[in-house]
C-alpha cells in the first residue's frame, strides 16, 4: 500500500498543509481499473516527450499494456525505461511515474489477457512471446480538480 502525503507543489497552487481531504488510494486505484485509456509518456532518444493512448490493465499495483517491439514507445523504454502514465480526466486525476520492463510470467500473462479481452471485447493473448509492458510505479499523483488544494495528494510506493 502505498503512503499518501501532500505532493511538494510550488506554494502558488495553495496546497492544504495538514492531511485533512488527502485522498485515500482506493480512489485512484478504483479510477486506473476502470479507466478505458490511458496516456503513456516515455522519452525519445534526443530526450524530447513521447506521448500516446493505450489500453491497458491495472492489476497488482502495476500497469501493463502491449506495445509492438517496433513502435517509438517501445524502443524509448529499451533505451530509458522510465515512463509516466495517466488518465484521460483532468477532473479526477491520477498520473503514474515509474519505471517499464518486460513481463515474462506465463501465468500472469494468461490471466491479464483473459482480463484484457474482457475489459475490451478483443480477444488477445499474450502468452507465447507477445510483448506486454510492466509499469512498476515509484510515486502517483491524485486530485480532484474541483477541490484540488485540499484533495492534491502523492502517493509514495515502497
Amino acid at each position: 500500500m502505498p503512503e499518501a502525503a501532500r505532493p511538494r507543489f510550488p506554494g502558488v497552487y495553495g496546497i492544504h498543509a495538514d492531511d485533512d481531504g488527502l485522498l485515500e488510494w482506493s480512489w485512484a486505484e478504483e479510477r486506473l481499473v476502470a479507466a478505458r485509456n490511458y496516456w503513456v509518456t516515455t522519452v525519445r532518444p534526443d530526450g524530447s516527450p513521447h506521448a500516446m493512448p493505450v489500453w491497458g490493465l491495472w492489476h497488482e499495483d502495476a500497469f501493463y499494456f502491449s506495445s509492438s517491439p517496433d513502435s517509438r514507445k517501445a524502443k524509448n523504454l529499451t533505451a530509458n525505461p522510465q515512463v509516466n502514465v495517466h488518465l484521460e480526466s483532468g477532473d479526477e486525476v491520477v498520473v503514474i511515474e515509474g519505471t517499464a520492463d518486460h513481463e515474462g510470467d506465463e501465468d500472469l500473462l494468461r490471466r491479464l489477457g483473459e482480463d484484457y479481452s474482457h475489459k475490451y471485447s478483443f480477444d488477445v493473448t499474450f502468452t507465447g512471446g507477445r510483448p506486454l509492458v510492466v509499469v512498476s510505479p515509484r510515486v502517483a499523483y491524485a486530485w480532484i480538480e474541483q477541490d484540488f488544494p485540499k484533495t492534491a495528494t502523492r502517493f509514495s510506493f515502497p
